[in-house]
């Protein structure tokens, strides 16, 4: 019998002898497997992990009068009787007192792999039958595409992703791939819902052998594996948009562009065309004018416009360039310049949006609309774009811009967040640390002693994916993974599934949240319900007690390929878009009747409220992509994160030149500043980052230092800007930095604490 623990970033076969020596292996099947996953036993394990239910000490004792201590207070150990009777209670008395409406739900959906112990399923699920919650909406990773896609190709974001022409095509079809900003390998090691087998690598290599040519459009060489030979191209971060125009204006002057695919497919052009030659503000956009905002030479803009013109050409767009001021404006624009390209709907061509982001982006998979725990319906209409939560907490009940629409933040009294950590996707972490303090009561389910946990009021502790048995299940990944459980819970930790369920008996709704159901219950349930949905599409599932035994099953897949929109291409009037016009919309109606002025009714140049053209006091661009050795936050604690720290701080990448400037050398503990924040980081000097550019990646766990005001580890969000890319998505902007940099000086640098236990007291006679 097989064992496996299936996880975001890969799936790991388990071992023991005698119920000891327990070992994580990489899984034979898997063509190229990620070594994240190595260290989870150790981390899972370590003295970090929250080992039975606390509280903070001054909630505890002045709960009306509280002072604002957290992140900041000490911790006292109470008995799982105590926790759940205290936070039922806590629960109730906000409701009866202030409506559900002021209780903020958070989640990430990153916690868990697992169909059944998904986190914000369990979150969502106890909250609804409680009388509903304040929600958000769209992802951190890509919520300004999730906001425009519908108004310009009618498609929501996971169908837009799931349309995405298969590998098969472009390795075949493709004479050149742009990538702006690169297709980096090391965040094709995840995906969300998890990973059976990796296979983008094996999908580049195949297109290199087949002739296919690369061009990589971002400050970082990194962003392109080595083995793809690609071009590079180096450009100011945030400033793509400007570079496409410019290729837009040479495809129109030298009428090279698809009149027929324009005047077919799209709708509106001729109002953008005008834009881009200059007509409405004396302005086109030339490859001069583009170079001076881009850095790019001339000549190099008109060399790639002769590139893509010549070429079967897939526009590239990565996540991380939507991540910015004005967001929406890359990707519309790439869009835009594939459909002036004339090569959607075919083989090999058109647009990308996430090659090489996640795993199964261009993936050839079998969609089943798989069965996953029933989350009920939530009774309360407020909601925030997920980025927004600072401005929820500072601005109750004052109203702002989102989609077109008028909507009003809710009163937010107590927050209960059960996966996912605002401390380290969140922009402008000081300003979040004080809007923290604003509820009554924060309440979280949580693994380790993370910053989450440490700016709680009552913590507790769940379990990690090797503690529980689950199901992974990913609509985009062929390979099904019965997860099983590994070890025994540290300590008092329990499922999400178990703390909800001993909250709902309390609360007076057990059986409704359970349905009398267990863990293998409900296992079983969602297998059979998948099992009668697979065979409607001829597929035919093994019973459960035969997948469990055998460990995994793969759905077949036809040897067949997909194209995005080649039925649309085929025909437009019989498989029109879900757009006004039908087409994909250059120019949307919609959009320009918002009247934003940070969103105007096409693509358009609109200058970051940070960027290197201006200048300020803080010189360099601070990029801060996803990590090599872990998921966002999670496993920091774990050896493969560590081991590459720089004095056990979280390195950054900084060009030769610019260190050379302020007396920078290898592994020196620099200060990166700008004027929200301060923070300490390892130098790594390169000449694969352009100047005037650093990149320090996310997840380090956040460790401030109050005294000092300092992160002494290295968390980019100290030092981003927490405001929306624009008045129609409000997606978070983290990509859009300015800062500057030094050495370190002695006396301001202090030991990292985040990976020793916060502190603690001895259980206080309290009653609550």
């Amino acid at each position: 019998m097989k064992n496996f623990v299936s996880t975001h970033w890969g799936t790991y076969e388990t071992s023991k002898k005698n119920g000891k020596n327990i070992k994580i292996n990489k899984w034979s099947k898997d063509p190229n497997p990620s070594d994240f996953g190595l260290g989870f036993l150790k981390s899972a394990t370590d003295d970090l992990r929250i080992n039975q239910p606390y509280i903070r000490k001054d909630w505890l004792k002045n709960r009306d009068n509280r002072k604002n201590l957290r992140g900041l207070d000490e911790f006292v150990a109470v008995s799982w009787k105590e926790a759940i009777d205290i936070t039922a209670f806590e629960l109730e008395n906000i409701k009866n007192n202030f409506g559900n409406n002021s209780i903020y739900a958070g989640s990430y959906g990153w916690a868990s792999a697992g169909r059944f112990h998904h986190a914000k399923s369990q979150l969502n699920r106890f909250f609804n039958l409680f009388g509903g919650f304040s929600s958000s909406l769209q992802s951190y990773s890509y919520a300004a595409a999730q906001t425009l896609l519908p108004h310009i190709v009618g498609h929501d974001l996971y169908s837009f992703l799931d349309e995405h022409n298969t590998w098969n095509t472009l390795e075949k079809e493709c004479d050149l791939i742009v990538m702006f900003g690169g297709m980096p390998l090391k965040n094709s090691q995840v995906s969300a819902g998890g990973v059976g087998k990796h296979t983008t690598e094996i999908a580049l290599r195949k297109c290199i052998e087949s002739g296919t040519k690369f061009i990589n459009i971002s400050p970082n060489t990194n962003d392109s594996a080595k083995f793809l030979n690609a071009k590079q191209v180096s450009i100011v971060p945030n400033t793509d948009t400007a570079l496409m125009l410019s290729l837009a204006y040479i495809l129109i002057v030298s009428d090279k562009y698809d009149k027929k695919f324009v005047d077919r497919y799209t709708n509106g052009f001729n109002e953008f065309k005008s834009y881009v030659l200059g007509k409405n503000n004396n302005q086109p956009c030339t490859p001069e004018w583009a170079s001076n905002i881009t850095s790019i030479p001339v000549e190099t803009i008109k060399w790639l416009g002769e590139e893509i013109s010549k070429n079967k050409t897939m526009i590239s767009i990565s996540w991380s360039l939507q991540r910015a001021s004005a967001g929406e404006q890359p990707l519309w624009m790439g869009i835009t310049l594939a459909s002036m390209l004339g090569h959607i709907g075919t083989e090999g061509g058109g647009i990308g949006f996430g090659y090489s982001s996640v795993n199964s982006t261009g993936d050839v998979f079998k969609k089943i609309p798989w069965k996953s725990l029933p989350q009920g319906k939530n009774k309360i209409k407020d909601f925030i774009p997920v980025a927004r939560i600072t401005d929820m907490l500072e601005k109750p009940n004052e109203f702002f811009q989102y989609d077109g629409k008028k909507l009003k933040y809710p009163n937010i009294k107590l927050i209960y967040w059960a996966g996912g950590n605002p401390f380290h996707h969140h922009q402008d972490l000081n300003r979040l640390v004080k809007a923290w303090q604003i509820p009554k009561t924060i309440i979280v389910n949580e693994i380790w002693w993370n910053a989450q946990a440490r700016h709680a009021d009552i913590i507790l502790p769940a379990n990690t994916a090797l503690e529980r048995n689950d199901i992974m299940l990913n609509p985009r990944d062929p390979t099904i993974i019965a997860n099983k459980k590994t070890i025994s819970s540290i300590g008092e930790s329990k499922s999400d599934f178990e703390i909800f369920s001993s909250l709902a008996n309390k609360l007076g709704f057990e059986n409704a949240f359970t349905e009398n159901k267990s863990e293998l219950d409900w296992l079983k349930y969602l297998w059979n319900e998948s099992k009668k949905v697979s065979e409607e599409m001829n597929l035919k599932l093994p019973d459960f007690d035969k997948f469990w035994e055998d460990g995994f099953f793969e759905v077949p897949i036809e040897k067949t390929k997909k194209i995005m929109f080649k039925d649309f291409r085929d025909n437009p009037k019989i498989n029109p878009l879900n757009t006004p016009s039908g087409k994909i919309e250059i120019t949307s109606s919609t959009i320009k009747k918002y009247n934003l002025k940070d969103c105007k009714g096409h693509p358009t140049w609109i200058e970051p409220y940070e960027w290197l053209g201006r200048k300020e006091k803080f010189p360099l661009h601070l990029l801060s992509n996803q990590p090599e050795y872990r998921l966002h936050g999670q496993l920091d604690n774990a050896e493969y994160s560590l081991k590459n720290k720089i004095k056990d701080r979280e390195p950054v990448l900084i060009n030769i030149e610019d260190a050379k400037e302020r007396n920078i050398e290898n592994n020196d503990i620099v200060l990166i500043f700008n004027k929200r924040g301060r923070v300490l980081a390892g130098a790594r000097l390169s000449d694969e980052i352009m100047k005037g550019v650093l990149v320090l990646s996310t997840g380090a766990w956040f460790d401030p230092d109050y005294e000092i005001n300092t992160d002494l580890h290295g968390n980019p969000n100290v030092l981003t800007k927490d405001i929306g890319a624009s008045q129609l998505s409000q997606a978070p902007t983290s990509h859009t930095c300015l800062v500057e940099i030094r050495k370190a000086k002695q006396n301001e640098i202090k030991k990292v604490k985040i990976f020793l236990k916060p502190k603690m007291q001895k259980k206080l006679e309290q009653k609550y």
